[in-house]
């Protein structure tokens, strides 16, 4: 696929004189043209749903969801990754994120790796892919071969595939089971896929992981009740849910919070259901991770 035939490298005919504009003037286009992102977004909640589903399941066969990319679609990827551990208590590699180039890139470019099919495939192997796993492959110009060789590995290994771009017609979505296509249009600054098409896909990242997380029981109303509690921030906030979900008082909260060993939704099982630690872990075990059936399924024996 040629370049200028791709919507995210076409110029954008509300930008020509960008360089001759004030600072108020390019801040005010900048603005206008990100509006339109939510609203592409919005077209394309149904595709969205589907991967999420995916990934749900995924989770609940103890595999994995991994993305894989190049440039900033890549570090997009590495840093929807990452924020899992902490938000969601998970395990390092439960949401993985690849790059074409490896970890030089994610702080400066690599030339040639995204050119690369073949490390596509080899950077999926060394993570030992299984069918249980969920690849979503991510490229901005839907095209990146690094992207593509990674989808065509997935799906040779029966993992379950998605993809991530924001052309029509991509490339990498007839490689993928779930194809997501959000089209921001032309750049204000021509090719500059960071900006409009980096903001979408960051959006569509966070919806994918926040509403699996969800899906396995990692959220209790609003509240992130598997959150790694790694500094005196999250303690707080810890035992403020504590509080907040059950109605005791901060004192009772921290009490709860060290018998649970730190762990939020075993110390409101704990106290809501008035069982022991060792209950209240099995109570949750059985409920695949949801307080509101551990709890209930207590109160139904």
């Amino acid at each position: 696929m040629l370049l200028e035939n791709l919507t995210t490298e076409t110029r954008n005919q509300r930008t020509l004189e960008l360089d001759q504009l004030s600072s108020a003037a390019v801040l005010k286009l900048m603005q206008e043209e990100d509006e339109k992102v939510s609203l592409a977004v919005k077209e394309k909640l149904g595709e969205i749903e589907k991967v999420v589903t995916c990934v749900v399941q995924s989770f609940k066969q103890g595999g994995r969801l991994i993305y894989t990319g190049a440039g900033t679609s890549g570090r997009l990827g590495i840093l929807d990754a990452v924020e899992c551990v902490p938000t969601f208590g998970t395990g390092p590699d439960m949401v993985h994120g690849l790059i074409a180039g490896g970890e030089t890139a994610i702080r400066q470019a690599v030339e040639g790796a995204e050119d690369s099919a073949e490390q596509g495939e080899a950077d999926l192997k060394q993570l030992n892919l299984t069918p249980d796993d969920t690849v979503v492959g991510i490229a901005a110009s839907g095209r990146t071969p690094y992207v593509i060789g990674a989808l065509k590995y997935a799906a040779r290994m029966g993992a379950s595939t998605a993809s991530l771009s924001c052309n029509p017609n991509a490339e990498i979505s007839k490689y993928a089971q779930y194809p997501i296509e959000i089209l921001t249009g032309a750049e204000i600054l021509t090719g500059s896929t960071r900006l409009k098409a980096g903001t979408a896909q960051k959006m569509v990242l966070n919806m994918i992981s926040t509403a699996a997380m969800i899906g396995i029981g990692k959220v209790y109303s609003n509240l992130m009740v598997d959150v790694q509690p790694t500094n005196e921030k999250l303690v707080i906030r810890a035992k403020s849910m504590i509080s907040e979900i059950t109605g005791c008082d901060m004192d009772t909260a921290s009490v709860y919070y060290e018998r649970s060993h730190h762990q939020v939704k075993v110390a409101v099982v704990m106290l809501l259901a008035g069982l022991g630690l060792e209950e209240a872990l099995q109570r949750l075990q059985e409920s695949g991770g949801f307080i509101r059936q551990a709890v209930q399924h207590h109160k139904g024996e």
